[in-house]
């Protein structure tokens, strides 16, 4: 019975947590760039000097789907989608690289390329510089072309990096970031599609059938709780009766 008990504690706190997490998907189904979050059980043995007769269920793994999303046309000249695997380069709150899908870019009031939340962008060089007054182009390879009184100069160049997709981790900010903490190298093979946006690889449908499933889960785990309770009881009166 204790077996049961374990069992059914350890799994219902684990499917909360994926139904969080399926939550959190279905919310960013529409955040442009947005990969979905996965999350897996498994069974790990509880290690005492006793008889091993327990176990726990546990999170094993926290992945993420990189699966590029649909690309969708904007006309905006400061909106930038990778084409298939890469990333763009920003530079995070604490200074150091971030990696992003999500290029919805703007110009700071100083000229400075930055995401929608106020990050700058990482060119070949620190952060991108835009002069005024200036129209730009963003070409396949990252190169970002100004016109200016008649003229096109290259003023600047993404930093396109295509690490190891293993070697990524998901920040609480939403930003991707290498596990050992260093700059990614830039990938010349990355692509981009200036004026396009990449949308979120969020599958409504099957992340509602995934949260009816995870809800089905937590009432039958609830259940053996229960159960196991009602045997207690009655264990308990047997004993109690002799």
């Amino acid at each position: 019975m204790d077996r049961m008990i374990y069992t059914a504690m350890s799994g219902a706190k684990s499917t909360l947590g994926q139904q969080a997490a399926v939550s959190h998907n279905i919310a960013n189904a529409t955040t442009t760039g947005f990969r979905t979050e996965m999350h897996k059980l498994r069974a790990v043995e509880v290690q005492t000097d006793a008889a091993r007769t327990r176990a726990f269920v546990v999170d094993a793994s926290v992945a993420s789907d990189f699966t590029p999303g649909p690309l969708q046309s904007t006309g905006r000249q400061y909106d930038v989608a990778v084409e298939g695997k890469g990333w763009l380069t920003v530079q995070g709150p604490d200074g150091r690289e971030a990696y992003t899908r999500d290029g919805s870019l703007e110009l700071s009031p100083n000229g400075v390329l930055q995401t929608r939340s106020g990050l700058p962008v990482v060119g070949d060089g620190g952060p991108v510089t835009i002069p005024p007054d200036s129209e730009i182009v963003i070409g396949k390879d990252g190169s970002i072309s100004a016109l200016q009184n008649g003229l096109v100069n290259v003023v600047g160049q993404l930093k396109l990096v295509n690490p190891p997709e293993v070697d990524l981790v998901r920040g609480d900010d939403g930003l991707f970031r290498l596990q050992q903490g260093i700059p990614a190298p830039l990938d010349e093979n990355v692509r981009v599609a200036g004026g396009y946006l990449e949308s979120s690889n969020v599958n409504v449908v099957d992340q509602m059938v995934q949260m009816i499933s995870l809800a089905r889960q937590f009432e039958m785990q609830t259940k053996m709780l229960q159960t196991a309770e009602r045997n207690d009881q009655a264990a308990t009166q047997l004993l109690a009766a002799r």
